[in-house]
């Protein structure tokens, strides 16, 4: 856990707030005895945290933004996808404490799980430190991200010219896990050539998931 608050730039006073939020259920279900909890409840905290947070920072950085501009925008840096690509870059996989049927189905480089470890981390810092705290690491893994985020890129257009370099090459689009209640659906979508799997993504809508899908196989292919 050091070299994770090195890397979010933050000395916890209570370490456990950490190790909780890196707590997935399949570990505190396995783990009942020593009576561990998941992170589940620091999640929906996390969540109402970064939505505010966000949403500050989009209402004084662009006034002149209609309110209809600012929800998409808002829901864009939100979004699983986001999460997914600031827990890629902490590594946060490494530190999940996850079940071992979890661990070895490939949890630590789930989409889910990352993105929802993401907001428990938020809401741990939160809790440690205050507004203070979280907001400078939500400013730094999301919002400095933003226009990234917001561009209008179509990675998928990207993805197929590359591999078409190879006469031949195609890329595939598959939905592999759809979540999360009807109003709230989050999608997650793997990226192959040949049956091999070259990236994968997820979004709130399958459209979103195969553009962070062809991001992440961009990303691979061009090292």
């Amino acid at each position: 856990m050091d070299r994770l608050e090195e890397k979010l730039g933050y000395q916890f006073r209570d370490r456990g707030l950490l190790e909780h939020a890196m707590t997935h259920s399949s570990y505190a279900n396995e783990h009942r005895s020593a009576g561990l909890t998941s992170n589940e409840r620091l999640e929906f905290l996390g969540d109402s945290v970064l939505g505010v947070v966000v949403a500050d920072y989009l209402f004084h950085e662009h006034p002149d933004m209609p309110e209809g501009e600012l929800t998409r925008t808002r829901a864009a840096l939100v979004c699983e996808g986001s999460l997914y690509d600031a827990a890629q870059g902490l590594g946060l996989g490494e530190y999940l404490r996850l079940g071992k049927g979890e661990d070895a189905g490939g949890g630590r480089k789930r989409p889910s799980i990352l993105a929802d470890a993401t907001e428990a981390m938020l809401a741990a810092v939160y809790l440690d430190g205050g507004m203070e705290a979280v907001r400078p690491i939500i400013r730094a893994l999301i919002l400095d991200k933003e226009q990234e985020k917001t561009a209008d890129r179509d990675y998928k257009t990207a993805l197929q010219e590359l591999v078409q370099r190879t006469p031949g090459k195609s890329v595939y689009y598959k939905l592999v896990r759809e979540t999360g209640p009807d109003h709230c659906r989050s999608f997650e979508m793997e990226a192959s050539v040949d049956g091999k799997v070259i990236g994968a993504g997820a979004g709130r809508t399958k459209k979103e998931a195969e553009q962070m899908a062809a991001k992440a196989a961009l990303e691979k292919l061009n090292g």
